[in-house]
Formats: C-alpha cells, sequence, structure tokens
C-alpha cells in the first residue's frame, strides 16, 4: 500500500524503506519532495526579496552591492535545489557565504534545515556551532540602521538554532517511523518463520505417526506374504492363518491410514473415532503379534496402567509397537520380551530384547528411520531412549520416560 498508492505522500527517504540507509537519500524525488523544494525556495526567495528591498531602501548603499546582493542570493536560492545531494557542502557554503550577504539569509537558514534532517548529530552540531560563531559577522560588516548590534546577534543565533532543532525533531520522527515498519517487517518474518518451523514439526510428527502406525502392520503382510511364497506346501490350516493375518492387517493399515488422511484434511472432518492406544491397551497389541505368530513375554510391572498419563502411555505403546516391528524384520522366529516398570513419581522404564536369530530368514527392506523416530518421541516427552546389539548377539531398545507425581 505504501509503496504503489501513498508514496507521492511521503519523503523518498522514506517512501523505500527496503533500501540501505546510504542510499534512500539518493533516490528520486516524490511528489511531496517537490513540493518541499519548491515551497523552500519560494521563502527563501521571499526572505532575500524582503532584505534586498531593506538594503535598497538604505540610500548609502552603492548601486554595485546591491546588484551583487541580488546575483548571489539568487544563486544562493537556487543552491538549495542540490542540497538533498549535498546537504553539507551547501550548507556549509551558505553559511559562510550569509555571515557577509544578508540577502542569502533565508537560503542559508533552509539549508541548515536540511542538513538536520538528513545527516546525523555530530555534522549537523559542527555546521551549527561554525553558524553561530558567524552570527555576529554580518551585523558587525554591514549593521541595519534599524536594528542595534547586540539584536541582530541574537536573532542570527536563534533562528538557526531554531531551524536546526526542528530539523532534528523531524529526522528523530522519521527515524522512529523506520524503526516500527521495520520491527513491524521483521515481526513479520519471525511470524513467517514461525509457521513454517511449525508445518516442519507438524509434517514430522505426521511422518513419524505414519511409520509407526504402519510398519507394525505392512511388516506383517510382508512376513506372511513371504511364508506364503516360500512355503506353498505348507498345510491348508497354516495357510488359511496367514491368509487371515495378511487380511485383517491389510484392514488395520486402511483403517489408521484413513484416520491419518482424516486429520491432515481436516481435525474437524476426521472420521477416525478409534481410541489412541494407551498403556492399557499395550495387551492387545502383544496379543496381536502373538497372535501373527510371534512369541512375546510380556513383563508389565505397572499396578495401574490406566493411571498412567495418555500421552505418556502412548509413547510406550509405539516404542513396544517399532520394538516389535524391528523384531519380526530382524529376528524372526525369536522369542521377544517387552518390559514395562516404573510408578507415579519415578517414571516409566520400556524395554524391547530380543536375541540373535538361529535360523536364516529372508530380509524385509528397512531403513533404521524407525529408531531415529522413537528418539525423537521419546525426546518431545521429556525422556530418553537408547538402543544397540547385547553381547549375546540380539538387540534392545530400553526408553525411559517422566512420570509425574
Amino acid at each position: 500500500m505504501t509503496r504503489t498508492e501513498y508514496r507521492w505522500l511521503l519523503p523518498s527517504a522514506m517512501a523505500d524503506p527496503e533500501l540501505p540507509g546510504d542510499r534512500r537519500g539518493r533516490s528520486r524525488r516524490t511528489v511531496r519532495d517537490w513540493a518541499v523544494d519548491l515551497t523552500a525556495f519560494l521563502c527563501a526567495a521571499l526572505i532575500g526579496m524582503l532584505t534586498a528591498a531593506a538594503i535598497e531602501a538604505d540610500p548609502t548603499t552603492p548601486d554595485g552591492v546591491l546588484v551583487a546582493d541580488v546575483v548571489i542570493g539568487a544563486v544562493a536560492c537556487c543552491a538549495l535545489w542540490v542540497r538533498r545531494r549535498w546537504p553539507v557542502g551547501v550548507a556549509v557554503s551558505l553559511v559562510l557565504v550569509a555571515a557577509v550577504e544578508p540577502v542569502s539569509a533565508g537560503a542559508m537558514l533552509v539549508a541548515l534545515f536540511g542538513v538536520a534532517v538528513h545527516r546525523p548529530f555530530r555534522p549537523v552540531a559542527v555546521i551549527g556551532a561554525l553558524a553561530l560563531v558567524l552570527a555576529p559577522v554580518q551585523p558587525y560588516l554591514r549593521p541595519d540602521p534599524d536594528t542595534s548590534f547586540t539584536g541582530a546577534t541574537v536573532v542570527g543565533v536563534l533562528l538557526p538554532l531554531l531551524v536546526i532543532s526542528w530539523g532534528m525533531v523531524v529526522r528523530s520522527r522519521r527515524q522512529l517511523v523506520v524503526t516500527l515498519r521495520e520491527r513491524a517487517r521483521r515481526a513479520e518474518t519471525e511470524a513467517e518463520l514461525r509457521a513454517e518451523q511449525a508445518q516442519r514439526l507438524a509434517r514430522e510428527a505426521i511422518a513419524r505417526e505414519m511409520h509407526d502406525v504402519l510398519a507394525h502392520r505392512l511388516t506383517l503382510l510382508s512376513v506372511h506374504a513371504g511364508a506364503l511364497e516360500f512355503r506353498p506346501d505348507a498345510p491348508t490350516a497354516e495357510v488359511a492363518r496367514a491368509a487371515g493375518v495378511i487380511r485383517d492387517s491389510a484392514h488395520e493399515a486402511l483403517q489408521d491410514l484413513r484416520e491419518i488422511i482424516g486429520v491432515l484434511r481436516s481435525p474437524g472432518e476426521s472420521d477416525g473415532d478409534r481410541p489412541q492406544p494407551t498403556l492399557a491397551t499395550l495387551e492387545s497389541l502383544i496379543s496381536e503379534s502373538r497372535t501373527a505368530g510371534m512369541k512375546v513375554v510380556l513383563d508389565n510391572r505397572v499396578v495401574v496402567p490406566a493411571a498412567v498419563p495418555a500421552a505418556t502411555g502412548r509413547t510406550v505403546y509405539r516404542i513396544a509397537q517399532e520394538g516389535l516391528t524391528n523384531a519380526r524384520k530382524h529376528a524372526p522366529g525369536a522369542e521377544v520380551t517387552v518390559t514395562v516398570t516404573g510408578a507415579r513419581g519415578e517414571g516409566l522404564t520400556v524395554e524391547v530384547c530380543n536375541p540373535a536369530p538361529t535360523e536364516p530368514f529372508e530380509q524385509v527392506p528397512g531403513s533404521g528411520q524407525g529408531l531415529i523416530g522413537l528418539t525423537e518421541r521419546a525426546t518431545l516427552a521429556g525422556g530418553s531412549l537408547d538402543h544397540g546389539p547385547r553381547p549375546d548377539g540380539g538387540f534392545r531398545v530400553r526408553a525411559s520416560l517422566p512420570w509425574p507425581a
């Protein structure tokens, strides 16, 4: 809005806020700049003409001096058109000229105002001090018959101080506006970064959830499909049981996938009303794995599993689920032990262990992303997770999670 509709109402130093500070002063004049420059030129010319008329009214003034005054005053007024490009040079020149030429006093005041607006305090203070030091020179060299030396000197001091102070106030206001604008832009950028980070974290959470949910189902499909492929002569009952596991696992995988897609579309439009897993539902996971043919031993030493916070219980469930999935992929046929211990105020510990595989098996594809996701999940829950091979060739996954009192 500022750059397209109202740019002409702003000074050039504020119309292009994205430019660096040393380039704003050299940007093209806006309509407002032209209006201000024209007004300043006319005011300086008016003051010069009034001064020239007063000098002409003095019969003791030679004609040559009057002509020189008018020419120098006109040149001083015209110099104001380049004050935006060289504010310091124009101001110093006009201060020196105004010390001996009263017709250029108006142009000198405009130049002092411009340098106070566009330059920092140090050069403004130096030029202002020079103007104050030279203030008594003009009344001394060219005294006004109607004004005393003291009165002219006081006016010559007060006017530059007033103009410089006004210019510094304008500069401070512009700097405040630019600072507020930059803060708003920075806040908007930070908000966008936070939104992007939130989206990234949400995507990571969804990806982690999809891996934890679907990996368990799909490994069941892979293992039993592989068994049917490599044992076409298996008994009919075993084939039927494997086919039933494949069907149930595919059905559960589709249900879980439908729930995740529903959440992605809109939380309010999701049709997944199935309860989220907790520590209390860990028994059903173990039963499902046993039905699929795994040998699983559950040692749950938590007296009241339902008392565990839902988020913590869900993390324990997912860790156990991923541990069983990894054991099914890398140690099929081995007995897996799932141990859960802990109490309120002491924290929870879940451990999944399996021995080394004793029989050759077809390796199920996997990239190891599950353990990375579990580590992140445990860390987000305020706990920790470690995993690695055991001395007997097996594998162990152990997580410690907080359980507040």
